[in-house]
C-alpha cells in the first residue's frame, strides 16, 4: 500500500467523479485533463487496495467499499475546507461555494429570487442550487443548505426552524362558476379535484371544522400531477380545486384568478425547515446564507414564524 497517494487531491477527484457519474464530466467539472483523473483514480483504488468505481462505456457507479469511501471523504473535505474558512474569516470577507437544495416549485417561485438578492450583497459567494423533489441523502449530495417542507427526520443535520406554510383550498373563478362553489367538505366528492401523485395520502383531505372536528374527505379527479408549478396551472386553467401552498398562488389571487372556498375549514400547516450540515454550520459564508434565508423566507406568503404557530 502507497499511503502517498492517499492524498486530498485525490480525494476531491474521486468524489467529484462519484458526484458527476462519469470521468470526463469530473475533468471538465475540475478543469483537469481526463488522463489526470483517471490516474488519480487508479492511484487511490492502488493505494487502498479496493475498487472504488465500477465502470460501464457510459457511465461509473460506486461499489460497496466506494460508497463508504466516498461518505468519509466528504467528511474529511468538509472538515479541511472549514479549518481553512474559519481560518481566513477572520481576517477577510466571505467568499466560496455554497450548495443549496430546495423543492422545486419553492425553488423557483422564490428561493432564486431570494438567492438574487444575497448575492447582491454578497458578490464573492458563489451558489450552488439543486431543484428537486425527491428527499436526497444531503450528505453524500455533498449540500450544505437544505429547504425542506414537511416533517423532518434526520438527526444528523442541524436544523432550524422557519415556520409554518398555510394552505387554502382554491379553484379558478371560471370552474367555480361553472360547476358550483362547495359549501360543505362533502360536496367535494362532486367536484374534480388535482391530485399530487407524488404527496401521499393525497387522496383524501383532512380539514379542521370552526368546533375543532377534524374531517377526512375522499377527493378525485381526471388529473393527477408530481410538480407544484404543474398544480399552480391547473389551477389557473380550470382544470379543478385543489390545496394549495399560499406562496404558491397568492398572486393568482390577488389578481382574481383564483378564488379560495370552504374558508371556514383549515387545512394543517406544514412546517418549513433549513437543514444544515453540522460541519457547515459555523462557516462565515454558509452562516450569513442561513441567516438571510431565514429572515427572507418568512417574508413570503402564507408563511407563519414559529411562535406564531399554534399547535
Amino acid at each position: 500500500m502507497d499511503d502517498g497517494n492517499v492524498s486530498l487531491d485525490r480525494m476531491r477527484t474521486f468524489v467529484c467523479v462519484a458526484q458527476c457519474g462519469s470521468l470526463s464530466a469530473a475533468a471538465r467539472e475540475l478543469g483537469i485533463g481526463q488522463s489526470t483523473v483517471t490516474r488519480h483514480i487508479n492511484e487511490l483504488e492502488e493505494a487502498l487496495g479496493v475498487a472504488l468505481l465500477g465502470r460501464t462505456t457510459r457511465r461509473v457507479t460506486l461499489t460497496e467499499e466506494g460508497s463508504q469511501y466516498h461518505a468519509n471523504c466528504l467528511q474529511i473535505l468538509r472538515l479541511v475546507e472549514q479549518a481553512t474558512e474559519e481560518a481566513r474569516d477572520a481576517r477577510r470577507v466571505p467568499v466560496g461555494m455554497v450548495r443549496v437544495s430546495c423543492t422545486s416549485a419553492l425553488g423557483v417561485m422564490h428561493l432564486t429570487r431570494i438567492i438574487f438578492a444575497f448575492q447582491d450583497k454578497h458578490p464573492d459567494i458563489r451558489i450552488d442550487l439543486n431543484l428537486t423533489d425527491e428527499r436526497i441523502d444531503l450528505a453524500r449530495a455533498g449540500v450544505d443548505v437544505a429547504l425542506r417542507l414537511g416533517p423532518v427526520m434526520d438527526d444528523a443535520m442541524k436544523l432550524v426552524a422557519i415556520g409554518a406554510s398555510s394552505r387554502r383550498l382554491a379553484g379558478s373563478r371560471d370552474y367555480l362558476a361553472s360547476r358550483g362553489r362547495p359549501a360543505r367538505p362533502a360536496e367535494l366528492t362532486n367536484h374534480n379535484s388535482i391530485v399530487m401523485s407524488n404527496v401521499a395520502g393525497s387522496e383524501h383531505l383532512l380539514l379542521s371544522a370552526p368546533d375543532g372536528t377534524r374531517l377526512m374527505v375522499p377527493v378525485s379527479g381526471t388529473l393527477r400531477l408530481d410538480h407544484g408549478l404543474a398544480a399552480r396551472a391547473a389551477l389557473a386553467a380550470g382544470r379543478g380545486i385543489a390545496p394549495a401552498h399560499l406562496w404558491l398562488i397568492q398572486d393568482l389571487l390577488d389578481a382574481g384568478k383564483l378564488e379560495t372556498v370552504l374558508d371556514e375549514y383549515d387545512l394543517d400547516a406544514v412546517p418549513v425547515s433549513l437543514l444544515v450540515v453540522p460541519e457547515r454550520a459555523g462557516i462565515a459564508r454558509v452562516r450569513l446564507l442561513v441567516d438571510f434565508l431565514v429572515d427572507e423566507i418568512r417574508k413570503l406568503p402564507g408563511i407563519a414564524p414559529p411562535r406564531a404557530v399554534s399547535g
